[in-house]
């Protein structure tokens, strides 16, 4: 293995290496914190606090129900919910029960959905209730046999919960009507469970812990598959990472984290659930982050340490008139993931709160960090830093060569953090991995002679919008059903709000199409932040003499 010049950079105290068997499973370290911490926060939530000790009953609850409705080890349960305290008590009673989580974007239409469902094989889903309609409307095609449904309030207690729930349904009418007959209510299957005993079966460290779905070059959603080992390897990365910093949390003040990235996403999950778990902290659970002021309005009431974010939240919150009714001056580590944080932002961000954003890189495939800036640094490096403890990085030509220090390569990443591979698809697994062990990003990279690394292109087509990843093939995939369409592109045009924003080019087959049917039938089918933000009509698209569109020729007509 090459030399890693990147250990120099490391801030004292940060090991070149990390213990990943120092936990067996996912469950070991859940169950270790569930019981040194049992008295402690461990999710805020809209002003209600929920201990460790009781995230362990509830869960140990869940999990005995979902083995009573007949799912045994290795079976996948899909989690379909907001950040809200019912996501982490599922998926701890999920993996307590030795079950696979699937993750699942709430936003997703029923064809997002029904394409997820199946590829996983979900027998079970636990859904919030908003989304019922979503999943009444392709169940029948999917192997789900279980339902689980939650509502917002939930856990808010008797009172305040029925009133959540009140103003969710009536007043804000944010759960449309559906039918999802024989439907397990989550307190009821809350109380089943309670009355059953869990059967925890031996979970190791090569037992698949996570699916989390990812676009392929193909358009076609897979999944990651992640190892216990490899999350519990990231968790323990990102803990010696941010070392340097929370350890100037005062003592006797518990280490809070914000929680405003959706847990379904793998940042959220590892680097918030996972991590503040094993740290015995706290997380505030933020449902909508796209309501800056309620965001805002609840961080005014709490004293926290940890951030993580991606550039436009960062960006939104720093812009916005309330920023200064909220004290930040406890705030330790901010870190910049999922899309490239702005210069502009990151000296805004600086400014406003003290505490720098500390951009960092990975993907879903990676559990998901592989990279960082120090979180000692106290300037934007404008790169996505070194690689983490534990961690290899390489750039390769196309042949799979080492490029010389300081020439573009894709980056390729080998660790403990990088999943096992790609869910039933071998054949795509084959298409990423070396054979020594690297993962091939897709990302086009330099290198300097610290290690530090920066991104300078992509190799794929892949749109990245406000840290999501969108492929063009799924979009004109979905376009092309319109019957009025002749061809059509997908293609990123460059965003100030959300980096990237998708831009639709289509060759009309019937003069009469319109723009604005075009539009409908993407709302139908494609969840929010894949929706075209421009569309534009053209007598013909730009194509190699082979006949393949040219998606770099539209793009960068757009960059010019």
């Amino acid at each position: 293995m090459q030399a890693r010049p990147w250990l120099g950079s490391y801030p004292p105290g940060v090991p070149a290496d990390i213990d990943a068997s120092r936990y067996a499973s996912l469950v070991a370290l859940m169950e270790e914190s569930f019981s040194r911490y049992a008295d402690r926060v461990a999710y805020s939530f809209m002003g209600r606090d929920l201990r460790y000790g009781e995230v362990d009953k509830l869960s140990r609850a869940f999990g005995a129900c979902l083995q009573g409705l007949g799912l045994a080890k290795g079976d996948r349960v899909a989690v379909m919910m907001p950040n809200c305290p019912q996501y982490p008590i599922a998926v701890a009673g999920i993996l307590r029960a030795g079950l696979i989580l699937v993750n699942v974007n709430p936003l997703y239409t029923p064809r997002e959905l029904e394409h997820q469902l199946k590829d996983s094989g979900a027998k079970a889903i636990v859904i919030m209730e908003n989304f019922g309609v979503t999943l009444q409307q392709c169940i029948e095609a999917t192997p789900i046999k279980h339902v689980v449904l939650a509502s917002m309030g939930d856990r808010l207690g008797l009172l305040k919960g029925t009133l959540v729930n009140y103003v969710v349904r009536h007043v804000k009418k944010l759960v449309p009507a559906f039918s999802l007959p024989g439907a397990l209510r989550f307190n009821h299957a809350l109380e089943k469970g309670a009355a059953r005993t869990l059967q925890p079966p031996a979970v190791g460290p090569d037992d698949v812990a996570v699916l989390q779905y990812t676009g392929g070059t193909t358009g076609v959603s897979k999944g990651a598959v992640l190892l216990h080992r490899n999350v519990i390897a990231n968790v323990l990365q990102s803990e010696a990472w941010n070392e340097p910093v929370m350890q100037k949390v005062p003592a006797g003040e518990q280490p809070t984290s914000v929680c405003a990235l959706p847990l379904y996403h793998i940042f959220a999950f590892t680097v918030g659930m996972m991590l503040t778990m094993r740290t015995g902290g706290k997380l505030i659970l933020i449902p909508n982050p796209r309501d800056l002021a309620a965001v805002l309005k609840e961080l005014s009431q709490h004293t926290f340490h940890s951030f993580p974010a991606v550039n436009t939240l960062f960006n939104g919150l720093a812009n916005h008139p309330d920023f200064g009714t909220v004290n930040w001056k406890n705030l330790k580590v901010s870190v910049g993931g999922g899309m490239a944080v702005q210069g502009a932002v990151a000296k805004l961000w600086l400014e406003k709160t003290g505490c720098p954003i500390c951009e960092g890189y990975g993907l879903s495939e990676t559990s998901p960090s592989a990279t960082c800036n120090p979180t000692t640094s106290t300037a934007y490096t404008g790169t996505i830093g070194v690689p983490l403890p534990s961690t290899w990085l390489t750039l390769l030509d196309d042949d799979g060569h080492e490029v010389p220090t300081g020439q573009p390569g894709e980056i390729a990443i080998k660790g403990p953090q990088v999943m096992a591979g790609y869910w039933q698809r071998p054949d795509e697994t084959a298409k990423v991995m070396t054979p020594d062990g690297y993962f091939k990003s897709g990302d086009i990279g330099v290198a300097d002679e610290r290690g530090y690394f920066k991104i300078v292109d992509r190799k794929k087509d892949m749109i990245l919008v406000s840290g999501f990843n969108v492929y063009p093939n799924e979009i004109e995939d979905v376009v092309a059903q319109i019957p009025g369409v002749l061809e059509c592109a997908a293609v990123g045009i460059p965003d100030e709000k959300t980096g990237e924003a998708v831009k639709l080019v289509i060759v009309k087959k019937d003069p009469a199409l319109t723009e604005a049917q075009v539009r409908e039938f993407c709302r139908a089918n494609l969840t929010g932040y894949k929706q075209p933000r421009v569309i534009e009509f053209r007598a013909d698209l730009p194509k190699t003499p082979v006949g393949k569109i040219l998606r770099r020729e539209l793009r960068d007509n757009n960059r010019k």
